[in-house]
């Protein structure tokens, strides 16, 4: 459908220029992204992060987020590219919440949470999106129908 080769590039525009952003300039999302990490290691008891893994990460993450919005974008493998988008957005939501941030910072944060779960949304549309093809659950039902008109076939013979 034409409605699916515009919607899908459009979506994935957000996604990749973010993801080029941070990987090419991960400085500028290093310092959320050092305190969602103290946040997850303190969690699991482990180590905080150096600033160098910490680049690293957003680094890589931007780059992840980029190649599955690419992939989005050019229509391969749409499903598996829009959850793991969804997915890969699932900790900026975590790092931006407002809800702890101090009180100057909270009209920022909320528009960039809201902003992330609103991606998070749309990337799961996209990747629940069956293509007008039939979905696992209505198959499993098909073959069900199929073997019980099948047992009633033989039972009648």
């Amino acid at each position: 459908m034409l409605l699916r080769h515009i919607a899908r590039p459009l979506l994935a525009s957000s996604f990749i220029y973010d993801g080029v952003q941070a990987a090419r300039n991960p400085s500028e999302h290093v310092a959320a992204a050092k305190t969602g990490s103290a946040l997850a290691t303190q969690a699991l008891g482990a180590e905080p992060l150096s600033e160098k893994q910490v680049t690293t990460l957003v680094r890589a993450h931007g780059i992840a987020t980029a190649t599955a919005g690419t992939l989005l974008a050019l229509g391969k493998a749409p499903r598996a590219s829009a959850l793991a988008l969804a997915l890969l957005t699932l900790p900026l939501a975590a790092v931006n919440q407002p809800f702890t941030a101090p009180k100057d910072e909270r009209p920022q944060r909320t528009e960039r949470f809201l902003h992330t779960l609103a991606s998070v949304g749309a990337a799961l549309i996209a990747g629940a999106d069956l293509e007008g093809r039939p979905g696992l659950s209505w198959r499993v039902q098909q073959a069900r129908a199929a073997r019980a008109d099948a047992k009633a076939a033989r039972a009648e013979a």
